[in-house]
This record gives structure tokens, C-alpha cells and sequence, in this order.
């Protein structure tokens, strides 16, 4: 998380698009920005999974048996300028290579629930316009932040279940036949690069990006304040 937040201050100084794709050691919760960390007894299944909060909005994630992307932006940026563009470069990209391997997923184009309905605390229990989704089992969600002239777009793809949220199914529950993950990987980098206009240069932190995610690490998000109040002080 501290990485990502530092990758966005590099974007908005600098206007490069940066697009990372990582993994969790272990499986781990995090919230979305505007979750109650109190509300995670609401998911019996993840209570020993370490928590984190996100600086996106959206639900809860169980980092597991999936893929774990940020892409960061300058807010210039044509596909910026409106956040379900972006949604649906990124995911309609994945649609597109998700089908070289025979796979029809589509994307989501309403929500069902009722404005008064409460979320689900799951994010993959949710629908939203622009999310992924193969049948009745959503495989991919998405959410944005602005941050000071970019912005940060989080993302999770659902590979397979998890034991920490066994009632979701993914990828590899609905489809047998899956491709290796890095074979996935390098065409979905492939088909994103060609929506964005981009090529993509395999690249690290700097060492600026290296200090600013360090000291966002250590005063922000392993912080009790951070991931137990919401992203805000508590009130005094």
C-alpha cells in the first residue's frame, strides 16, 4: 500500500504511468478507506488474517489465491478525466485477454442492489458497474483515488478460493483449464498497453519512491490510528 501511495506522488511529479502487479506472503484482509475496521467480525472466515487498510474506497479483500494490481496515472490523463473510463480500459482489457484462452467474461453494467440495501463487506460479494465477471461469480473489482494530480487504481483479480473466504469462487473454480498465471499475466500486460496507448519498460523504485513508501509504511499504514480509524485520527 505504502508503495503504491509513493508510486502515485512519482506520477503526479512526474506524469509517467506506472502499472504494478504484486502478490501477499501471506493471505491478508485489507479494507477499502471508508470501512470500519470493526466490521471485519462480520467475516468469522478472515479473523486471523493480518489486517491493512487501502487508500481506495471499495470492500473488503482476502489477498490469497489472486493477483493484487495498481496502476497509477497522471489526473490529465484522458482516461482519468472519468472514473468508469478507467474501469473499463483496465477491465475490458482483461476481458480481452482472458478471451485468447477461451474465456467470455464480461463486464458488469449495473448494480441490483437497492441504494438503501447495505454493501456486503466482501468486495467480490459486491456489483458495480465496470466489474468483471464470469456468469453469476464476479472475478475482478476495481476502485480509484485522487492523489494530489493522480490517480491510483487498485485492483484484484480472484484466481481460485481461498480458505480465509471460502465463499468465493474464482477463476480456476469456473474455468479448469486456466493458463499459467505469468502466461496470463504477459498477455494481459500486453492487451492493457494497447488500450492505454502505452509501452510498458520494466522498471524499479527509485530511490526516492524507496524512501517516501518506507516512511509511508512506518507513519501511515502499519499505524493502529490508520488501519483502525478509517484513514482519519479518532475524534478527541
Amino acid at each position: 500500500m505504502a508503495v503504491d501511495e509513493a508510486l502515485a506522488e512519482s506520477t503526479a511529479e512526474q506524469g509517467a504511468y506506472c502499472f504494478r502487479i504484486y502478490r501477499w506472503t501471506a493471505p491478508t484482509l485489507s479494507l477499502g478507506y471508508f470501512q470500519s475496521s470493526a466490521d471485519r467480525e462480520k467475516h468469522p472466515a478472515s479473523a486471523a488474517c493480518p489486517l491493512v487498510r487501502r487508500t481506495t474506497g471499495g470492500g473488503a479483500i482476502v489477498h490469497d489465491h489472486e493477483i493484487t494490481y495498481s496502476l497509477t496515472l497522471p489526473a490529465a490523463a484522458a482516461e482519468a478525466k472519468r472514473h468508469l473510463l478507467l474501469y473499463e480500459a483496465v477491465h475490458g482489457s482483461l476481458i480481452d485477454a482472458l478471451a485468447a484462452w477461451g474465456v467470455a467474461a464480461e463486464l458488469c453494467a449495473a448494480s441490483r442492489r437497492s441504494p438503501t440495501e447495505p454493501s456486503p463487506f466482501l468486495c467480490f460479494q459486491r456489483r458495480a458497474p465496470g466489474d468483471v465477471l464470469l456468469g453469476p461469480i464476479k472475478i475482478a473489482g476495481s476502485a480509484q483515488r485522487r492523489i494530489r494530480g493522480a490517480v491510483l487504481q487498485h485492483g484484484s483479480i480472484l484466481w481460485s478460493r481461498s480458505a480465509a473466504a471460502p465463499e468465493l469462487p474464482g477463476l480456476s473454480e469456473a474455468v479448469p483449464a486456466l493458463p499459467p498465471e505469468e502466461e496470463f499475466l504477459h498477455g494481459w500486460r500486453r492487451e492493457l498497453a494497447k488500450c492505454l496507448r502505452l509501452e510498458w519498460r520494466p522498471d524499479g523504485l527509485n530511490p526516492t519512491e524507496r524512501r517516501r513508501a518506507e516512511e509511508l509504511h512506518r507513519h501511515k499504514y502499519s499505524t493502529d490510528v490508520w488501519n483502525d480509524s478509517r484513514g482519519r485520527p479518532p475524534a478527541a
